[in-house]
């Protein structure tokens, strides 16, 4: 059977960055098993189990990236035993016959499962946390450089005071400020499962040491700092509480929430034609209409971040049924969900990077806007002008609303372009201020502190979060695979 005849899932076939499939692929799994079987006959040779060799140490040292053959090996094995842990135990053993009778001494499968487990969580987040950054660095630029540019706000989805297009990206970028906060306290709130034996209770060690409670926690120590962990969880029953799954799961729920937001504010102005993501010179936008330049890629984070979002529940779920000690229905789902939480943030990610790397701001589109709706958000300006000129402020808000009406009417009932400040100009009640007008309309004068609020958020709060990743921060291009 070829790989065209079996499904595989778009996530890695497709999206995902090599180095994220390469995190929870068969060979890492495999050989984070050999390296956790490694560090545990390490300290139990360190604390004095005499029945370990040096020569078992040397070998199993230099088998710990499993072949091709040892996987096919293993999986043949599993076939018969069924368990995989097993399995790998007898396949490990043969390429290290030195090493065969005491590999896994005294632990259980969810040694190696479960730290294994956490091992590929900390390294996905240090995977997602410098593309975070690179994101907000890239988004971060481009509010800078529209900082004071007037676009029409947008409340309801329905013509608001004007703002700057910068300022509207700093609602992005401060989400997403928080998102990469929430993603490193993540990341080091991680701590290793260790060594804890069948059902928490570190028993077969405490039988391993005779009794010697101080070497079974110097044992649980050393395997720890070995696996480069500061933190081992103090309890756990068979396996670590699954709980941690939802700590590390919901900060990226979160951010799909935010990417989701973000590129959905992007579709709509793509719609408007005030900005557009990256279009390449030969894309096609649709199959059948040659002109369309379809937002595909923030469509695309739009329906992998539901996804991502939906996972988390998995996680939630499966830790409040999960009894005593521990049970099995968490197996099946968390080889899922785990995996495909972390390939889909990094998708969302990397498509990022691309969208922020290369959005089209078309200034004219966005002046035509403007102008078509701030002559009614200029009409309070109109009338303190006018009263400043000795007039009545209620007979000029009669005015105005006559006159407003009217304009409103030849656009929504004619199709007409707004023109209530030709009404204005034509009409002699407000001669007064005729030679005012142009100042009274310019954008930039409805824009409010937006301009001044950009540049003391990304010189303050952006540097600041971004200070400590800084040697993280590229401008490599980032090209999607589809």
């Amino acid at each position: 059977m070829s790989d065209f005849d079996k499904y595989t899932t778009p996530l890695s076939s497709r999206y995902a960055s090599q180095e994220m499939s390469a995190i929870f692929s068969l060979r890492n799994r495999f050989s984070t098993w050999r390296k956790l079987w490694l560090n545990l006959a390490i300290a139990e040779k360190e604390l004095g189990l005499s029945v370990i060799s040096s020569d078992a140490i040397e070998e199993m040292s230099k088998h710990l990236t499993i072949t091709d053959d040892e996987i096919a090996k293993a999986t043949a094995q599993e076939a018969i035993v069924r368990h995989d842990v097993m399995a790998h135990v007898h396949t490990f053993g043969e390429s290290c016959p030195s090493a065969a009778g005491i590999i896994h001494l005294g632990a259980t499968s969810c040694f190696v499962t479960d730290n294994a487990d956490l091992i590929f969580l900390r390294d996905a987040y240090d995977i997602i946390i410098p593309k975070l950054v690179n994101v907000i660095d890239r988004l971060s630029k481009f509010a800078m450089e529209y900082k004071d540019l007037p676009v029409l706000g947008w409340t309801h989805f329905q013509p608001a005071q004007l703002t700057t297009l910068g300022k509207r990206v700093t609602l992005w970028i401060q989400e997403l400020l928080w998102d990469l906060r929430n993603f490193v306290r993540a990341r080091n709130d991680i701590g290793l499962r260790g060594v804890k034996g069948t059902t928490g209770t570190q028993a077969s060690f405490l039988a391993l040491f005779h009794g010697d409670h101080d070497k079974v926690e110097a044992l649980d120590k050393r395997v720890t700092e070995l696996l480069g962990f500061d933190t081992v969880y103090p309890v756990t029953g068979q396996t670590y509480s699954r709980k941690i799954d939802i700590d590390v799961l919901a900060p990226l729920a979160s951010f799909a929430a935010t990417a989701h937001k973000m590129a959905t504010d992007i579709r709509l102005l793509a719609n408007l034609k005030e900005i557009e993501e990256p279009f390449e010179k030969s894309q096609i936008g649709s199959s059948a209409m040659a002109y369309k330049r379809n937002p595909m890629r923030c469509e695309r984070v739009c329906s992998l971040a539901r996804h991502l979002g939906s996972l988390f529940s998995d996680a939630v779920q499966t830790a409040s049924v999960q009894w005593f000690e521990r049970t099995l229905d968490d197996s099946a789902i968390r080889r899922i969900s785990l995996p495909s939480a972390f390939l889909t943030a990094d998708i969302l990610l990397s498509t990022l990077l691309n969208i922020s790397s290369g959005l089209v701001v078309y200034p004219k589109v966005i002046e035509r806007r403007i102008k078509s709706e701030l002559p009614f958000m200029a009409t309070e300006n109109i009338i303190m002008a006018m009263v400043e000129k000795n007039a009545s402020r209620q007979d000029v808000h009669e005015q105005i609303r006559v006159l407003s009406h009217q304009a409103a009417a030849v656009v929504k009932e004619q199709g007409g372009d707004n023109d209530l400040i030709q009404r204005i100009q034509a009409d002699e009640f407000f001669k007064p201020i005729w030679g005012e007008l142009d100042d009274l309309l310019e954008p930039s004068t409805f824009v409010g502190r937006a301009p001044q609020q950009v540049e003391k958020f990304v010189n303050n709060d952006v540097k600041n979060a971004l200070q400590p990743f800084k040697q993280y921060i590229n401008d490599t291009e980032v090209k999607l695979n589809v």
